[in-house]
């Protein structure tokens, strides 16, 4: 086995089919939260240090850096965002009484006071953007890391608070780990992996995760596909608002992210869809309009963190030791399924299951044939002799095998000599899916089987052993 199996750390699995209700306050259905982006002053152009123009998130079709040199349109769209779409969008969302959150880029911060204090005036939260607003994935750490800690610097040195929420977007694969590790933040929303926050371990630090959202956000009146109208922007926001809402009457609620640039929806024609949006969930008294601080507060007093072992980190001795007795007196089985690729996926019941039936079905046919032959008989002399495993025992006590009567002992006896002299393994069933009846019916109806096709339901009975034993455990 090797010493340092591979490890999958990417997290498909999320909440599953059983997300928490976050009981959002007031009973809300749904938590819709509102981002603005203000980058205004942090994109790049040579006038900051940066060795070419900007090209992402604008009216420019097909737009390049200009290496070198000034973009005078582009930079003009930037400052239209400053200019005239903030403000706009200050006078909609006040209006509304809805605050907002700021992803607020600290040079364009540190470029805009007026706009910083229309943002505090109206109470809004004025979470960090990083430094500047431009690619971080091909950043070395130690230089991500000092620009994480500028940026914190800066803001506080704006705003006079430092910031406690952070999304950089542009970011690397370093970015999540390295803001977690510099411990003042209440949340990080460098991820579009979920509609409800959750939280991720980083080293010793629990910290909190809102995910953003690409799609419900007015970026894509600059990108392919896209919208065209504001118009279309209704009607999507709409859309994923609805589903939201019925979602939360019928089962669980959840968030709704929506995200936004003073550059962008800041214009006329795209903020009239906005607004209309606005508009149409003020209908509803069950909708709760937070900021993404309000929200990181609330799950972590509602939802608070408890750290548990995860199977995909135990070490082979833990592995074997917590799931060795599975599969009957064969803890191979456990080694085996350690040694696998294991990740967050495999950290439930359901994943360590998986795990465990994939190394028994690669087994041989003598290897499976000797985990068979490990099984007790069904109320066999083992069970009367009190010598069953732990799991055994329960299981034949919960289809009442182990309160027989003399004729019912003497029946399921006969049963299992003519089973085992005719496949040379013990009748294995999943005690827990069946009462006495349905097993003798089993037995009756198993006995006509070819020995290949038998092997092959007792394995498959072996594997809903296992489902029923994990099932049980606790995770």
């Amino acid at each position: 086995m090797p010493k340092n199996p591979p490890r999958y750390v990417r997290n498909m699995s999320g909440y599953g089919a059983n997300a928490p209700d976050p009981q959002w306050p007031g009973g809300a259905k749904v938590a819709v939260q509102f981002v603005l982006n203000y980058e205004e002053g942090g994109e790049n152009c040579i006038l900051h240090g940066d060795e070419a123009s900007e090209a992402f998130l604008s009216d420019i079709a097909g737009a390049a850096m200009w290496k070198g040199q000034r973009h005078w349109n582009m930079e003009s769209i930037y400052e239209y965002g400053a200019r005239a779409g903030f403000w706009r969008l200050h006078r909609l969302f006040t209006g509304a009484d809805i605050p907002v959150t700021i992803y607020g880029v600290a040079t364009a911060l540190a470029r805009s006071p007026e706009q910083v204090a229309a943002m505090q005036d109206a109470g809004w939260e004025i979470a960090s953007h990083g430094l500047k607003w431009v690619e971080h994935k091909d950043m070395p750490e130690d230089e991500e890391r000092a620009a994480i800690a500028e940026a914190v610097r800066l803001h506080e040195e704006v705003t006079g608070e430092r910031p406690y929420g952070w999304y950089t977007g542009r970011c690397s694969a370093n970015t999540v780990r390295l803001v977690a590790e510099e411990g003042g933040f209440d949340y990080v929303s460098d991820t579009y992996d979920d509609d409800l926050p959750y939280w991720l371990e980083v080293g010793d630090h629990d910290q909190l995760i809102i995910p953003y959202t690409l799609e419900a956000n007015d970026m894509r009146f600059a990108t392919a596909p896209g919208y065209i109208t504001g118009e279309q922007f209704f009607t999507y926001l709409k859309d994923a608002f609805d589903v939201l809402y019925a979602e939360g009457t019928e089962s669980t609620p959840k968030m709704m992210n929506i995200g936004l640039h003073c550059r962008l929806i800041g214009r006329p024609g795209k903020l009239a869809g906005l607004k209309k949006f606005i508009e149409y969930i003020k209908r509803f008294d069950d909708v709760w309009t937070p900021r993404r601080i309000d929200i990181a507060k609330h799950w972590a007093a509602t939802h608070p963190h408890q750290r548990k072992e995860k199977p995909s980190e135990m070490s082979k001795d833990a592995f074997v030791e917590k799931f060795g007795g599975i599969f009957e007196h064969s803890s191979w089985v456990a080694e085996r399924a350690w040694a696998l690729e294991l990740g967050p996926a495999h950290d439930s019941w359901i994943g360590v299951h998986s795990v465990l039936c994939r190394a028994f079905r690669s087994a041989s046919e003598a290897e499976k044939s000797a985990v068979l032959i490990a099984h007790p008989d069904l109320a066999g002399k083992l069970a009367q002799a009190k010598r069953l495993t732990a799991e055994s025992t329960s299981e034949q006590a919960s289809a009442g095998l182990d309160a027989l009567t003399d004729e019912e002992r003497a029946t399921f006896e006969a049963l299992n000599t003519q089973y085992t002299e005719k496949f040379g393994f013990p009748f294995i069933i999943a005690v827990k899916d069946n009462t006495k009846e349905t097993i003798l019916a089993a037995f009756h109806a198993r006995l006509e089987h070819s020995r290949d096709d038998e092997f092959k339901t007792a394995c498959q009975q072996v594997e809903r052993i296992a489902w029923h034993r994990l099932q049980d455990m606790d995770f």
